[in-house]
């Protein structure tokens, strides 16, 4: 937890492409500093690109606060860390550039440094494109694999998050041609524990209902278009069942979508990228987040990419955008909670707080 004000978090926000619509989607949540009642917005880019935009979007009757370092940063206003020093091109909405690339990474690389120093209470992360942003540092297909190498964890979870459905993968960024050979009982048990930790830890469902999705049309249809549900997903649900877990499926991933069976849960774990992010998409386009479960940070971002076709045009929805800020903000107040419980239940209760004090040693 950053201590720059305890009461109100600090959350740090990353540019991403700002040849895409991140710059603009961001200045728009924070127009006028309207989250700095419940939070300190950090930006992670540059002041000149951000006042460009600025200007370029009128709003020009709001300041942005300029801090060399986050201890500086002002909880009243928006806030800005320059991450580049030397000169970058001018902004150029909707193309690919190299410099562009730079300044996504060393925005995400300055952040995180925060973050592991204890600084910040959350990042969200603007998008990247995922070719320039490649360097010596950065081999990853996204942002997700980044963070879990960064923070040395094996299996972060893919969890895109609205108020009315909530999605996990299995397999996140691979070839399609790949994701049956990567699709085993064990990453399956895995991922449905990740979701039930996060639907509990992040979320304060108690008793999780998670719906499996098959991977084969009509879930396999008995075998007769795949083994994969009997030999594979039907043995990992049954493995977490038998532990008292509320898990069901396989489910043919068209007709649970299409008639909405996806309302009796609280989560879905779908087989790969496109089974589940279709239709999250399609049904929460607007207020979907796209949240790293599995972590021991907080990182959330929109759900949407960098949409270069209408960046600079000031038409960019900025609602997934101040949803994945809402959704940081929800997460941290939470964690915080569950953890100022389990300290006083430790109080009340000095031989477990022996007991566990021992098992720290």
């Amino acid at each position: 937890m950053s201590e720059l004000q305890s009461d109100k978090p600090v959350i740090g926000i990353t540019i991403g492409d700002y040849n895409g619509i991140g710059p603009e989607v961001i200045l728009k949540v924070l127009h006028n500093n309207q989250l700095n009642r419940i939070c300190t917005p950090v930006i992670y880019g540059s002041m000149r690109l951000l006042n460009r935009y600025r200007n370029q979007f009128d709003m020009k009757d709001w300041n942005l606060f300029g801090a060399q370092k986050i201890e500086q940063a002002n909880p009243k206003m928006t806030n800005v860390i320059t991450c580049w020093q030397d000169p970058q091109e001018d902004i150029q909405p909707g193309k690919v550039t190299p410099e562009a690339g730079k300044g996504a990474f060393e925005s995400l690389k300055r952040a995180v440094e925060d973050l592991k120093a204890g600084k910040l209470d959350a990042i969200v992360t603007a998008p990247i494109n995922k070719n320039n942003i490649q360097n010596e540092e950065f081999k990853f297909p996204g942002h997700t694999e980044f963070l879990a190498d960064a923070f040395d964890v094996k299996e972060p979870l893919m969890f895109m998050v609205s108020d009315t459905l909530r999605v996990g993968v299995v397999t996140g960024h691979v070839p399609l041609r790949e994701v049956a050979e990567q699709i085993t009982k064990e990453k399956i048990v895995v991922k449905l524990q990740s979701m039930l930790k996060s639907l509990r830890g992040d979320f304060g469902i108690r008793k999780p209902r998670i719906a499996v999705l098959g991977l084969n049309p009509h879930a396999g249809e008995n075998g007769l278009l795949g083994k994969e549900e009997q030999e594979i997903i039907e043995p990992a649900i049954k493995e977490l069942k038998n532990k008292g877990q509320l898990i069901y499926g396989p489910y043919p991933a068209d007709g649970f979508f299409a008639a909405q069976t996806y309302r009796k849960f609280d989560a879905v774990l779908a087989m790969y990228h496109d089974q589940g992010l279709t239709p999250f998409k399609t049904i929460a386009f607007n207020d979907g987040v796209n949240f790293t479960a599995n972590l021991p940070i907080v990182r959330t971002s929109p759900d949407h990419g960098t949409a270069y076709d209408i960046a600079g045009k000031n038409q960019a929805d900025e609602t997934s955008m101040r949803q994945a800020i809402y959704t940081a903000i929800d997460v941290v107040k939470y964690r915080k909670d569950q953890a100022e419980l389990e300290r006083n239940a430790l109080k009340k209760n000095p031989v477990v707080e022996k007991m566990t004090s021992q098992e720290e040693k």
